[in-house]
């Protein structure tokens, strides 16, 4: 009898391990798998612009993916990671923000809320604060005003511990509908004379808020709109599911040892059954 129970715990025992084969996961998986931070992107100077940002951290390396739609056919996006690795609170702006009531929100009116450049979101070379005006190295729209992005980048660890109080800015408006950036629009930038405002004012803005998740979902990364209040929607947690894979090994080991326990009775002979 205490082989046949020997060889029951084995049976049960391979149930947990069935479970993690289901789901494709397995223990170095699980401690190998990142967070991930879906955020939306919602319009800022009446620019039409929206979109959907996915944040993924596996270390120290971030993969930034962006989808946006409503930006300046043809024309590059500054794009950036803003706000602060110091634990300060910084968040989107408004229209209230315009403080000289000219009717566009320009970027230095809209960095007292957004704070500082942390990342640049370039398309090649540095992502240095300093290459946020790199307007040839920031990606373009294409005839639709549908903007594509994804870079994979080392931060420091700074970043990867505060990775939630920031959040990501582009910019670019055309605010006299002609398809590019001109001065004509609403004069020459703020932060150089030598760029049109167009280009350099803020035309959408995504918090980095909940939770982490376990993984960046399989397939395109849906363009939504929203508030900036409802950004990060966490899409799935790994932990959540060893949590389950625990507890059904707990319970497979729990029946394994009430069976064990039970004293076997005699076996009937063929004396006993006449």
């Amino acid at each position: 009898m205490v082989k046949r129970a020997g060889r029951r715990l084995v049976v049960i025992s391979a149930v947990p391990a069935a479970v993690f084969l289901t789901l494709g996961l397995s223990g170095p998986a699980l401690a190998e798998e990142g967070k991930s931070y879906q955020i939306d992107l919602a319009q800022l100077n009446d620019s039409g612009s929206r979109g959907t940002v996915m944040l993924s951290l596996r270390g120290k390396q971030l993969t930034v993916q962006i989808e946006s739609e409503g930006m300046v056919p043809g024309q590059p996006s500054a794009q950036h990671l803003h706000g602060s690795t110091k634990g300060h609170d910084f968040h989107c702006p408004d229209a209230s923000d315009d403080t000289n009531g000219d009717g566009i929100l320009n970027n230095t009116e809209a960095t007292v809320d957004y704070g500082d450049i942390n990342i640049s979101l370039t398309t090649s070379g540095d992502t240095k604060a300093t290459s946020g005006l790199a307007v040839d190295r920031m990606p373009v729209a294409d005839k639709a005003g549908k903007l594509s992005y994804q870079r994979t980048i080392t931060v420091g660890q700074d970043v990867v511990d505060h990775i939630k109080d920031l959040h990501v800015v582009q910019h670019g408006i055309d605010r006299n509908d002609n398809d590019k950036y001109d001065v004509d629009g609403a004069g020459k930038s703020e932060l150089d004379p030598k760029l049109p405002q167009e280009a350099t004012a803020p035309t959408n803005c995504g918090e980095v808020k909940g939770a982490a998740v376990g993984s960046v979902p399989v397939g395109a990364i849906e363009t939504g709109g929203g508030s900036p209040q409802d950004m990060a929607v966490p899409l799935a947690t790994t932990a959540g599911v060893a949590v389950l894979a625990y507890a059904a090994l707990a319970g497979a080991m729990t029946l394994v040892r009430k069976r064990a326990t039970v004293t076997p009775g005699p076996v009937p002979t063929e004396e006993d059954a006449a």
